[in-house]
């Protein structure tokens, strides 16, 4: 009965492309793009993974420790040269609205018995990052919620502020949560709508159907000109694409958005890092029309 089932069976064609077949850069790119659905990369993922073992946590994939069995040259960058580390997966909450009004509610969760507060005069200028632990409203010492970081952006001439909020993504869901009730932000503005993903066997097929056409093996936009694929970093880890990243709040008029994975974030260790800095950022040439 075995041998008749082998003869009759069907042989399955392998799914495995060739080499060429994946290194083709419109597979690459589409393979970029698959393998974000569960955990997504930050900017530096490629880098990072060739040189260290990732740990899938908060819904990114990010680097743990590096494949070295050494950790001197770690050690050696922050204590002589520079140190450069990929903060892109701590989350950003940016608030909109008039100075007064965010003061005063902002109040609520935190205390000065702690330190300095959003309202501290060097913050305010936007000079500065502050820092701070936050609390339930009107609950402390008790129910804290998390350590956060701040800046405010600089003042325009009018009473409108904008202020951005940093913090682990672990404490991201009740930060925000709390954030929305001080601020009576019920009605969400905005909805991510993710872009239509197109698979690489998908992709497969609409160069075979070219290619059978008599065309060339380039795909095209409707424009009629080449279509070049761009790596994307989809989505945010810490929220589904289908719900709202941005509240408003008709009574205070406060805008509260989601800017995770927006804002990119890096930080540098080291005593060169000030002059890794100067060359690497240059001031641009200011043109008037």
């Amino acid at each position: 009965k075995q041998a008749e089932k082998a003869v009759h069976q069907k042989k399955e064609q392998s799914k495995t492309k060739c080499r060429k077949a994946r290194r083709r850069h419109i597979n690459l790119v589409a393979e970029f793009n698959r393998r974000q659905r569960k955990n997504i990369w930050l900017e530096t993922h490629i880098w990072h993974a060739k040189r260290f073992h990732m740990i899938k946590k908060w819904g990114y994939c990010l680097a743990d420790r590096p494949t070295e069995k050494s950790y001197r040259a770690c050690y050696r960058a922050m204590t002589k040269h520079c140190l450069l580390q990929d903060l892109s997966y701590y989350c950003c909450l940016e608030l909109n609205g008039k100075e007064n009004e965010l003061l005063k509610q902002l109040a609520r969760i935190c205390s000065p018995d702690t330190g300095l507060m959003f309202g501290a005069e060097f913050c305010l200028s936007g000079r500065f990052e502050g820092s701070l632990n936050l609390y339930r409203a009107d609950h402390y010492p008790e129910d804290m919620l998390g350590p956060v970081t701040f800046i405010w952006k600089p003042r325009d001439g009018s009473e409108n502020r904008q202020l951005w909020i940093w913090m682990h993504p672990a404490l991201k869901q009740d930060i925000l949560n709390e954030l929305k009730a001080i601020f009576q932000c019920s009605e969400p503005e905005e909805i991510c709508i993710p872009e239509p993903f197109t698979t690489s066997i998908q992709e497969e097929k609409q160069t075979d159907v070219a290619v059978s056409l008599g065309k060339k093996r380039k795909k095209k936009d409707k424009d009629g000109e080449e279509a070049v694929p761009v790596k994307k970093i989809i989505g945010d880890g810490t929220r589904d694409p289908l719900q709202p990243y941005s509240w408003t709040s008709p009574a205070t008029g406060i805008v509260i958005s989601d800017r995770t994975m927006e804002i990119l974030r890096y930080r540098l260790i080291g005593p060169l890092s000030h002059s890794v800095l100067t060359e690497t950022l240059k001031a641009a040439a200011l043109q008037t029309v």
